[in-house]
């Protein structure tokens, strides 16, 4: 016998079940919540931040900006300048770094490469924070090795140390590198090797294949790479406040916004944002006119072992090398996360060690919170990320309307701006009651670090979700509905599933991302919502250097699980934001 809800998938019962979702104007129903979003916690704050950048008493004026770009007081324009100018260099340094890293790992052979090619992506292990700690207490003017010299050497003072510029440059270059490694190595390994060849047998030399072949293949993952390595670069705080360079334009927003300068923060933030956005923009124009695709149907190219003896015993001591600049950094916060706070003054090395900072780190409360915190807050936010970004790569990959570039630049603009931009934008816009924050104030609630991170890692899972459902044959998501399953239901069983390998890894990706935030944080944390990274600078500048590197010790376990899993989930496919 069959019940009667056997009977509901006659063709005229399916008619109607689908009539809805058949509908030219169904997409518009999903993809308006989407907008609804991206319009009340992207465009809402930006638009917020250049309203009070142009208001003074609540009437319209420039003068913020007159005030900003005036000759009188240049400490603002140095600061817009030494930014670009140390985004540039930063640039630049990842890109010989990380090019060269992946054309020699992909391209030879030789003693000591296969350690190396695991050991080089170390450093994506290291938090932004936790990166410049490291290089700090290693190569600062009290840092371990400066210190080990001048013990040695018997001088007065240090004979070198890290500081100003250049000292921002180098923790950059060894923190951001692995962007520009990563694309450049995926690209490497697919390039076809008969285009050299033809290149050489023309009489083209060994700097003009690379310069007029290999490098412009590599174009669109050069772009990628260098956009990222802007943003963040952009966005640096800590390096430039560690390091002494006191003129960017993220320590003034954060100056201005600690002495009650709202408005001058504002301008700062809306000037810094139409810096990011245009670079952004002219990286696209850039790729668009250097549009190479490789047609030709040869295979990858292989790696050439080094033969040599005096190359083999170069190459061994290069490795040994690089394997201990990698590994130092870390290394030394392990060490570190051990001594007794207090006990490191003037010595080389700390002279007393314990365990209570990681018995602490469970046990009490007061150490515990800020690490509760900082989960508590990713979940939720990347819960959020999961819902929204996987709606938006579905919309953008599988659905036809209006609107799709614009939806696509509306989720990447957030990934354009510094996390200081973020951070002030919600400040703007969710310091008084809105529609959007259902009529409360959510500065100085739980809530508005959570929505930061929402905002800032929502590009993670939208382009993760993206690049998975690319590579997905429509033909199965086809056949069930052909089959009488509504749209929900062919998404529930056979979307989601087949994508859930790039969603879980964006989400993981935006979980760590979030653990280790700390530019947007610092502008908008209250001392019951102190995450991790806050706790780590806190508890640095209280010269409690144990306890902030167990603190860091533990953000590097986390990611490390993370990017294993990332690993193992992807099939070391990488994806790229």
């Amino acid at each position: 016998m069959y019940s009667t809800s056997n009977h509901s998938w006659t063709p005229s019962a399916m008619k109607r079940k689908t009539s809805i979702t058949s509908s030219p104007y169904f997409v518009y129903v999903l993809v308006s919540p989407l907008f609804l979003v991206l319009l009340a916690y992207v465009i809402y704050p930006l638009f917020q931040t250049f309203i009070e950048s142009a208001q003074i008493d609540g009437t319209f004026s420039l003068q913020n900006y007159l005030e900003f770009f005036s000759l009188k007081n240049t400490s603002n324009l140095e600061a817009l300048w030494t930014s670009i100018y140390i985004s540039i260099l930063s640039v630049i340094t990842c890109g010989i770094v990380g090019v060269g890293m992946a054309f020699l790992l992909e391209r030879y052979e030789f003693p000591g490469r296969k350690i190396l090619s695991v050991l080089v992506m170390v450093p994506m292990s290291l938090p932004p924070l936790i990166g410049v700690l490291s290089f700090e207490f290693l190569y600062g003017k009290s840092g371990i090795i400066p210190r080990a010299f001048q013990a040695w050497l018997g001088l007065n003072e240090v004979p070198f140390a890290l500081s100003g510029i250049t000292g921002v440059l180098v923790v950059h270059t060894f923190t951001m590198y692995t962007y520009f490694y990563m694309t450049a190595s995926a690209a490497i390994k697919g390039l076809d090797p008969s285009l050299e060849e033809a290149a050489a047998s023309l009489g083209a030399s060994r700097f003009y294949i690379w310069r007029r072949v290999i490098l412009p293949m590599l174009t669109p993952a050069m772009v990628a790479s260098s956009l990222l390595v802007f943003m963040i670069s952009m966005a640096s705080y800590t390096a430039p406040l560690i390091f002494g360079v006191e003129r960017t334009m993220t320590m003034q927003i954060y100056l201005s916004r600690t002495n009650g300068d709202l408005d001058m923060a504002a301008t700062q933030s809306t000037i810094l944002s139409i810096v990011s956005i245009l670079f952004l923009l002219i990286m696209r124009w850039y790729q668009n006119i250097r549009n190479y695709q490789n047609m030709s149907k040869g295979i990858s190219v292989h790696r050439t072992e080094v033969k040599s003896k005096v190359g083999k015993y170069v190459a061994m001591i290069l490795s040994l090398i690089g394997v201990m600049i990698l590994l130092l950094p870390i290394l030394v916060l392990v060490l570190l996360s051990f001594s007794v706070d207090g006990s490191w003054t003037v010595e080389v090395l700390p002279t007393e060690y314990t365990l209570n900072h990681y018995i602490e780190l469970f046990t009490d409360s007061r150490t515990w919170r800020p690490i509760a915190n900082s989960f508590e807050m990713s979940m939720i936010a990347t819960i959020g990320n999961i819902l929204f970004g996987v709606a938006a790569a579905y919309a953008a990959v599988r659905l036809k309307f209006k609107g799709k570039t614009l939806l696509d630049v509306l989720i990447m603009i957030p990934w354009a701006l510094p996390g200081t931009v973020v951070g002030i934008n919600l400040i703007a816009a969710f310091s008084e009651p809105s529609v959007f924050s259902l009529n409360q104030v959510l500065v100085g609630t739980f809530w508005i670090i959570p929505l930061a991170y929402f905002v800032r890692h929502l590009p993670l899972v939208f382009r993760s979700t993206s690049a998975v459902l690319l590579q997905m044959d429509r033909s199965a998501e086809e056949a069930a509905r052909s089959l009488g399953a509504s749209w929900w239901y062919s998404f529930r069983r056979v979307v989601f599933p087949m994508a859930f390998s790039g969603i879980l890894v964006g989400a993981l990706l935006a979980f760590v991302q979030g653990i280790g935030e700390f530019v947007a944080s610092i502008l908008i944390y209250t001392s019951e919502t102190v995450p991790i990274s806050v706790e780590i600078f806190q508890r640095m500048y209280a010269f409690e250097f144990g306890t902030a590197c167990a603190y860091g010790v533990l953000q590097i376990l986390l990611i490390l699980i993370v990017l294993f899993i990332s690993q193992k989930v992807s099939g070391n496919n990488n994806i790229t934001v």
